[in-house]
């Protein structure tokens, strides 16, 4: 592929609800520029932009994908994204790496969650939005419906292109409102200008529909509107264009990505209504000192680019995908990584299709490449010439809400567990991984159920590793409601030297996290040497509580009398003496088992919030208070205990179709109620005994 200047380059995330057909799309793109030679089937599962088993498997596109076309001298960078909630971290990458948006919509179902959640991804990353309406063959598609839909949702903004003539059903004809011509498709991809049909009052109805798009661009459009005067077409054609770049315009085109039906429409009209790199593409970064500077898209500026993607392969390695801001990057670029501050070397630059690799000689500013074995680079650093040290912005994931305890299937594989977690967790940042040291569990989080499926999946095709998952274990605490005193008395003769050790000790609640250790031992009852010893002695005794085993917290322990032996008396006899003391003391010091407690902060359409707060009832939480939130959305604030939390990221998603979100953070350890401190103690001895 030739090189291209930034402003003939186009770079244009494909984004819409899970099954709405983006890659479809990309592969009916894919086929008409001649970048494939076939087009591509999800079904077959033999498309260029859906290669990897899983999404093989699933039919689904799980990951960020990348092809370049050509079309009319202009190259436009496709990055297919998936839309299934679960794979956002997706969405997050191809929103970082495009300049325009093109949200494809069914042309059966409309409008979804997916739609609104992209669109609004777009404007809050200043993309430039299209629509597509697909899947018009479908004898159950309203392209008409749809549209009023789209209106609807989303205001007079939405312009209507490219509309169908529908026949029997058939959308087989598509009207081009531009240029005022009708073109007919034909099942063996034949396409020829045919008369204008008879739309009746309904095409002057989509005409109208453009004036009052083209009237928000500016003042003496909007007062031309109003007077009821007409627009030439030359207004029309550049209050679209103009709308389009800054936003006022939303554009809707549709056709069928199956039988590539006015996919060329599309593409025609991309290259001069899609702003280009060079239009687009200006950044503000920060330099060393953290003050703004601006990244402007030219060649011959020093070079600056942005790692929007990783991916780790087993057998090719770390292939970190870019966006080159300004500048060129080449092999032999002298980089430096602004996370590490450390210098990679770039051995070769390429183009990828898929999963395809085509050397380049370099990445211009504006366009998207690839580079091979960058040692320490990572999604969302910045790759930048040490003669203008620049940070840009990196890549704005959602937070992963669902975690699960993961073990290996086989005992000792605890190590390749981590590490395949690790390189995965190096192409999805939206996978954490952390070793809980009390529970002794590996945990895993995710984006939700089907995310972590995959990481399962892939952790054994990819690093031949098996694993399960499990619920978490919850990391209660025990602590005392009661003062008391108790003695730990340790004797051992077994010939020569003895063991011998004696204590009194007092017990009682204390606003501690742990242990606070106090003595008042008077007339030398127990040597000041041996107070260490009894302090050692307590806190790792702590470490397990007399209910489940575990650590018990919120305890004041003074050591206030005992006895001694001059000979056989030694720091261990009475660490055991101190010991004993917590075993015959604690039992009777009313000891209760306390749960954690979390603060929940979740954020749902005001239709939702009934169901929310009943639900928050449900798991033992209390509602502390709600507060309004931008475009519809009720934020309801509660405490709930952890225990109660591992499922509620599938709840909140089914209840709210994906449009709610939550963050719960641990806040403090509250008394567990009779009955379920019974079950967890229950449990606990059952483990014990296993």
């Amino acid at each position: 592929m030739k090189q291209y200047d930034a402003n003939k380059i186009l770079n244009i995330a494909l984004v819409g609800h899970s099954g709405c057909g983006k890659t479809s799309v990309a592969e009916s793109i894919l086929y008409l520029s001649k970048a494939t030679e076939r087009l591509g089937s999800i079904s077959d599962g033999n498309t260029t932009l859906d290669f990897d088993s899983e999404e093989i498997k699933r039919q689904a596109s799980i990951m960020t994908a990348v092809a370049p076309i050509e079309w009319k001298n202009t190259k436009i960078n496709l990055i297919d994204t998936p839309g299934l909630f679960d794979f956002a971290g997706g969405v997050s990458e191809g929103m970082r790496a495009a300049d325009t948006a093109l949200i494809v919509v069914s042309g059966k179902d409309g409008v979804n969650v997916g739609t609104e959640k992209a669109a609004a991804a777009a404007t809050k990353a200043g993309l430039t939005k299209v629509f597509f309406v697909n899947g018009l063959c479908d004898e159950d598609a309203r392209f008409y419906r749809v549209f009023e839909n789209l209106k609807a949702t989303f205001g007079p903004s939405v312009c209507p292109v490219v509309v169908p003539y529908i026949v029997d059903g058939k959308a087989n004809t598509y009207v081009n409102l531009f240029d005022y011509k009708a073109y007919e498709y034909g099942e063996d991809g034949s396409v020829k200008q045919t008369a204008l049909p008879d739309m009746g009052t309904r095409l002057e109805g989509l005409r109208e529909a453009i004036k009052e798009a083209v009237a928000e661009t500016s003042e003496d459009l909007l007062d031309k509107f109003i007077m009821g005067e007409e627009f030439t077409p030359e207004e029309i054609i550049l209050g679209v264009s103009q709308g389009v770049k800054d936003g006022t315009i939303c554009p809707v085109f549709c056709g069928d990505a199956h039988n590539t039906f006015a996919i060329d429409q599309l593409l025609n009209s991309l290259t001069w209504l899609a702003p280009n790199a060079a239009s687009k593409g200006e950044e503000i970064g920060v330099d060393v000192n953290g003050e703004p500077v601006e990244v402007s898209i030219n060649d011959s500026a020093a070079a600056a680019a942005i790692v929007f993607k990783t991916v780790v392969d087993p057998f090719i390695g770390r292939l970190s995908y870019i966006k080159t801001i300004s500048g060129k990057i080449c092999a032999d670029t002298p980089v430096i990584n602004m996370r590490t501050g450390a210098q990679e070397r770039i051995g070769k630059v390429m183009y990828v299709c898929g999963k395809k690799q085509v050397d380049a000689e370099y990445i211009g500013a504006g366009d998207i490449g690839a580079i091979p074995k960058l040692v320490s680079t990572k999604t969302g650093d910045t790759l930048c010439s040490p003669l203008r040290k620049v940070v840009l912005d990196g890549v704005d994931y959602p937070a992963s809400s669902y975690t699960m305890a993961i073990y290996p299937a086989k005992k000792g594989d605890e190590d390749k567990v981590a590490q395949g977690i690790a390189k995965l967790a190096d192409e999805d940042p939206t996978i954490k991984f952390e070793n809980n040291h009390e529970t002794h569990e590996m945990l895993i989080s995710g984006l939700g159920e089907q995310h972590l499926d995959v990481v399962i999946s892939r952790l054994k095709t990819k690093y031949n590793v098996d694993a399960n998952l499990k619920k978490p274990k919850i990391a209660y605490r025990e602590t005392i409601r009661k003062k008391v005193t108790a003695q730990g008395r340790y004797k051992k003769q077994s010939g020569g030297h003895g063991q011998f050790g004696d204590v009194w000790i007092e017990f009682e609640p204390y606003d501690t996290d742990g242990l606070e250790f106090a003595e008042r031992v008077v007339g030398g009852a127990v040597p000041k040497n041996f107070f260490p010893a009894v302090e050692k002695g307590l806190r790792e005794s702590i470490k397990k509580g007399v209910l489940a085993g575990y650590p018990t917290v919120g305890i004041k322990a003074t050591l206030y009398d005992g006895s001694y032996h001059p000979v056989d008396s030694s720091e261990m006899s009475f660490k055991t003496a101190a010991s004993l003391a917590y075993k015959n003391g604690i039992p009777n010091a009313s000891p209760t088992l306390l749960e954690p407690i979390g603060s929940l902060r979740a954020t749902v359409p005001d239709s939702n919030m009934g169901d929310v707060m009943g639900e928050v009832n449900k798991r033992r939480g209390r509602v502390l208070g709600m507060s309004p939130a931008e475009g519809g959305m009720q934020v309801v604030e509660a405490e709930v205990p952890v225990a109660e939390m591992s499922d509620f990221s599938t709840f909140i998603k089914q209840i709210t179709q994906g449009r709610g979100s939550y963050e719960f953070s641990f806040v403090r350890y509250e008394d567990a109620p009779a009955n379920i401190a019974q079950k967890v103690i229950e449990q606990a001895k059952k483990e014990a005994e296993e």
